[in-house]
This record gives structure tokens, C-alpha cells and sequence, in this order.
């Protein structure tokens, strides 16, 4: 096993970091690395925004459910997928852009930005910080993205906060190969296979908390599925112009 998967197998998501704010050449690199990913059909849909503004990380720690590790990071990072670009050269170049609010383009842009946000957790983390995604910003996109400008045929994802972690942790278990590789063709699992999981997940957590926090697998995903949120994306992602069609 080489370097590179030994600090792929050995990720865990970091909640507690130091003030330290990270060097202009490490956010540097880090942005770098990402626009290394592999993007569909080189079109790049996507934008990095650094948010080194402490009112503003307030204001979207608010948004993500008051999560401190916003704001006590060394840079948050918001990732966009971005068509912007996309639609100003169509305009200049006086070709239709209407194909720009498709679903499909902006499945491409979301993949492109995913994308990219994984090779900059992967270079994070190979130089000895920690990260940890955001997922909390689409609580309120609108805000999000009257705060940062993002104009239209753009929109937030996801936010990626990366600094010096103040502990070492350990990766969570995640499910058996078995049940996420399918050889050829699709293998229906039934809710038998997931009672090892289960088991293991729920001893992780007792072991983790003390004993403060017992479930297993299953029981995060059902209690998951008892709650919609945000109903409201796909009027906001129609209003910038996006997944009309």
C-alpha cells in the first residue's frame, strides 16, 4: 500500500481546529490541487470561493446550524457550481445559452465542483491539516448566495473547512466493499446484510461517546427519512436560472 491510499484510508472529518489561519501559498496549492481534478469535457463548471471574513463565516455558520468549526478554521471554502462563465461567453460569441438550465448541465457542474472539493480534501490532508465538508450552507441557499455575490447560472453546494486540527481522530467504519461493489450487475441487499454494520457501527459509536450515543446504521438512516428539509431548493436553483429543464 502506498502513501497516497494510506492517507486516503486514514480520513476522518475534523470538528475542532485551531485559529491558526492557513498561509497564502497553502491556499494556494490547496486551490491548485483542486482545479487538478478530472472535469467533464474540460468545461470547469465550477468556483472555489475563500471566505477568510470572520462576519461573514458567522453568518454562515448561522445558516449551517451554528457549526463553530466555520468560523474557528484556518479558511472555509465554498464551492459552486458555476455556468456563469458558460453563459458570458455564449453571450460574447452571440450563441444560445438556453441548454445553460438544463439538468444535465447542472449535474456536470455539481460533479465538476464535487470533484474538485475531493482533491483539495486529499491535498489537505496530505499536508498534515484537516477538513471537514459543510453541507449545512443549503439550509439557506438564497442567503448564501446574496452574501458571497454568486450570480446567476451559479450556485453554493457545499462548504469545506480546512485547518489544523487541534486532536487526532480515527476513520468512521464505513460499509463492507461487499455491499457497495456490485460485480457486472446490480445485487439487490436485503436488511440481513446490514446487521453486521449495524453492530459494528453502533459498538464505534458506544465506544466514541461512553455510551452516550447508541444506534446503529440503520437506525441514522430511518430517523433520516422521518424528516424532508429543504423543499425549497428547486424553486431557488430555478430562480438562478438553473435545472429548468
Amino acid at each position: 500500500m502506498n502513501e497516497t491510499i494510506e492517507g486516503i484510508l486514514s480520513h476522518y472529518s475534523v470538528r475542532e481546529f485551531t485559529d491558526q489561519a492557513l498561509t497564502k501559498a497553502e491556499i494556494d496549492l490547496l486551490v491548485k490541487s483542486a482545479q487538478a481534478a478530472s472535469t467533464s469535457s474540460f468545461v470547469q463548471a465550477y468556483s472555489i470561493i475563500g471566505v477568510s471574513d470572520m462576519a461573514l463565516r458567522e453568518s454562515l455558520s448561522e445558516i449551517a446550524g451554528n457549526q463553530p468549526y466555520v468560523i474557528k478554521t484556518g479558511q472555509f471554502f465554498v464551492f459552486v457550481a458555476d455556468l456563469s462563465r458558460h453563459h458570458k461567453i455564449g453571450e460574447a460569441r452571440g450563441v444560445a445559452t438556453d441548454s445553460l438550465s438544463s439538468m444535465e448541465r447542472l449535474l456536470v457542474a455539481t460533479i465538476d465542483a464535487t470533484l474538485a472539493a475531493q482533491n483539495m480534501a486529499i491535498a489537505a490532508e496530505s499536508m498534515g491539516l484537516g477538513i471537514c465538508y459543510i453541507g449545512g450552507i443549503r439550509n439557506d441557499l438564497a442567503k448564501v448566495a446574496e452574501l458571497l455575490h454568486i450570480p446567476d447560472y451559479a450556485t453554493p453546494l457545499f462548504g469545506l473547512t480546512v485547518g489544523h486540527p487541534t486532536a487526532n481522530s480515527a476513520p468512521k467504519p464505513r460499509l463492507s466493499s461487499e455491499l457497495v461493489y456490485h460485480e457486472n450487475q446490480y445485487q439487490e441487499k436485503t436488511m440481513d446484510d446490514f446487521i453486521q454494520y449495524d453492530n459494528t457501527i453502533r459498538d464505534y459509536y458506544t465506544a466514541r461517546t461512553g455510551g452516550n450515543r447508541v444506534e446503529g446504521w440503520t437506525d441514522q438512516i430511518e430517523r433520516g427519512l422521518k424528516h424532508s428539509t429543504r423543499l425549497d431548493l428547486k424553486s431557488f436553483l430555478e430562480s438562478k436560472k438553473l435545472g429548468k429543464k
